[in-house]
């Protein structure tokens, strides 16, 4: 399925009814899911997420940028955010299978649809610039609102659909295609507006402007301003003083947190408060965003803390949040701002259960969830064992030597855990599959042949998942045997019991895969996969022979 994510900035934060409508009209919109809706009252802006589909997204985009040209009337609007339209800037993001070049399409529909039917102009910025500048979203919005009158003359600024007339009720739309852009504030102890900006400068890419020693701002042969660039490629800020919260800030963009991350920006912000005196009491996330940056933090500070970095990612996003204050001046709830934990990828059916829910679920008369299921949570606990035995290990005195290879083989353990919580699910999904294929219509030639080849391709799932598993199983094996030799010795029960256990993973997977291979016509298939399935039973057989024999003969 592909999933596009839209992120529009309306120029009203202040009135509620005003918000409503916006959001009543997009989240109407058959199969868009309305993920956030963020306003400040000093910025005069909401900040809203809508998730779905491209089509949907796309007529929820439009239907949220018509309903704000008939709430707003720009003529009256002041707030601290830039801002030139009712809708200020409406980007599509990639979420999971959509390039970004689709999304870029997207964009240029919706920019020429507002542009014809709504009558508002509108500029393509980033991923959809049809020219080089206009990839700037402050190169196109310079000025602001105020500005349009007379920027509209200009042959440079002709917006890239609809007539250069300017609408003074609903301004013009910023409309493009980017990758996540995390809207990240960092929150100071003063009211200091200037103190603020001086940090923003020094922080962002453009860096500050230099001045002379007659204190005026250096200009080169052309005119331009000459700047000392800042500490951070891909990241835009300015500060601003915040009355709500009574503190200025430091307003960022973070253009791509894998090149300049939320806490290498945090670390230097506080760095740079100190040495004017100043304290960062903490930062806050505006509306969403992606689970990586959380995890990058919350790694970062378990490492300064001297810390093992293989824990949960709940864990590693507790650090996260407690490290950068994001609870400072607003609650932030993971589940909510975190895109992936909101858009479910992580809210499972049966993983979620409590044990009890679990079992008892396994013990009705239902045939799913069965063995396969059982199998997939039999590797999450040998896995997640691996990575606890690593954990008691790294910083112990008496084995600081093998600190480095017990994070290894704790963050090992942990992605493996995840490998084998999702597989949980995906096996009943995968049972579900053939059934639903099983029942389907086979009156006709048509529907019967329709139905064969629906069910052998249910039936591959099924034959799928449960070697994922044995696969997964394998790779546990190594971990537990080094723990056996290397870890807490204190802790040499539970290595051992995770190598068992993740024989039994892949012992459960092994039957799962041989009961559904009598459902594929193709004997050849058949013994290409048995032959596979045998093959990784042997391994792990071994693997937990030889673990066994190293923990007997140390006991």
């Amino acid at each position: 399925m592909k999933i596009v994510e839209c992120v529009p900035n309306f120029s009203e934060g202040r009135d509620r009814a005003r918000i409503d409508a916006i959001t009543a009209a997009m989240g109407g919109v058959a199969g868009v899911q309305v993920l956030d809706v963020d306003p400040g009252a000093a910025t005069n802006r909401t900040v809203v997420t809508i998730v779905g589909e491209p089509e949907a997204v796309l007529e929820g985009a439009f239907q949220g940028i018509a309903k704000a040209a008939e709430v707003i009337d720009m003529s009256f609007h002041s707030g601290e955010h830039p801002r030139m339209g009712a809708t200020d800037v409406c980007p599509f993001v990639p979420v999971s299978g959509i390039t970004m070049e689709e999304c870029a399409a997207l964009a240029r529909r919706l920019a020429q649809r507002v542009a014809e039917e709504l009558k508002i102009p509108t500029y393509l910025y980033e991923a959809a610039a049809a020219t080089p500048e206009r990839k700037s979203l402050a190169w196109i919005r310079e000025g602001e609102y105020e500005a349009l009158p007379k920027k509209l003359q200009d042959p440079k600024y002709k917006p890239d659909f609809g007539a250069a007339v300017f609408n003074a009720r609903s301004g013009a739309t910023v409309v493009g295609a980017r990758p996540f852009l995390i809207a990240y504030n960092v929150n100071l102890n003063t009211r200091d507006k200037k103190l603020a900006n001086a940090i923003a400068f020094a922080l962002r890419e453009r860096g500050t402007a230099l001045r002379g020693p007659d204190g005026k701002v250096l200009k080169d042969g052309e005119g331009n301003t000459i700047y000392e660039p800042g500490l951070f490629k891909e990241v835009r800020a300015v500060g601003w003083m915040i009355e709500e919260y009574g503190c200025a800030q430091i307003s960022i963009n973070l253009l791509n947190y894998e090149v300049s991350s939320i806490h290498a920006v945090f670390d230097a912000a506080c760095r740079l408060a100190d040495a004017k005196g100043l304290r960062v009491t903490g930062s806050e996330i505006v509306g969403m965003t992606p689970l990586e940056p959380l995890l990058m933090a919350g790694r970062h500070y378990l490492s300064l803390q001297g810390k093992c970095t293989g824990v949960s990612e709940e864990e590693r996003v507790h650090i996260a949040v407690k490290s950068l204050g994001l609870a400072d001046v607003a609650p932030f709830d993971p589940h909510h701002k975190i895109i992936e934990w909101r858009l479910g990828i992580k809210k499972r059916p049966l993983v979620s259960m409590t044990l009890r829910g679990f079992a008892n679920e396994l013990a009705s008369d239902s045939p799913a969830p069965g063995g396969g299921s059982v199998a997939a949570a039999c590797g999450a606990l040998a896995s997640g064992l691996a990575a606890m035995v690593a954990n008691l290990t790294f910083g112990a005195k008496d084995y600081l030597k093998h600190n480095k290879e017990m994070e290894a083989i704790a963050l090992k353990g942990q992605a493996l855990k995840e490998r084998f919580l999702h597989l949980v699910d995906a096996d009943t999904d995968a049972f579900n599959a053939v059934m639903t294929a099983m029942r389907l219509p086979k009156k006709s030639d048509e529907e019967k042949s329709a139905r064969a080849a629906a069910v052998v391709a249910a039936t591959r799932g099924a034959i799928a998942t449960p070697m994922q598993v044995m696969e997964a199983a394998l790779e546990v094996f190594p971990l537990a045997q080094a723990l056996i030799k290397k870890g807490n010795q204190n802790a040499l029960s539970d290595a051992t019991v995770s190598a068992l256990t993740a024989e039994t993973a892949a012992r459960g997977a092994y039957l799962n895969v041989l009961i559904n291979l009598s459902g594929l016509p193709d004997g050849a298939e058949r013994k290409t996969l048995r032959e596979k399935a045998e093959g990784i039973m042997a391994e792990a057989e071994k693997g937990s022979k030889a673990a066994l024999r190293a923990a007997l003969k140390k006991l």
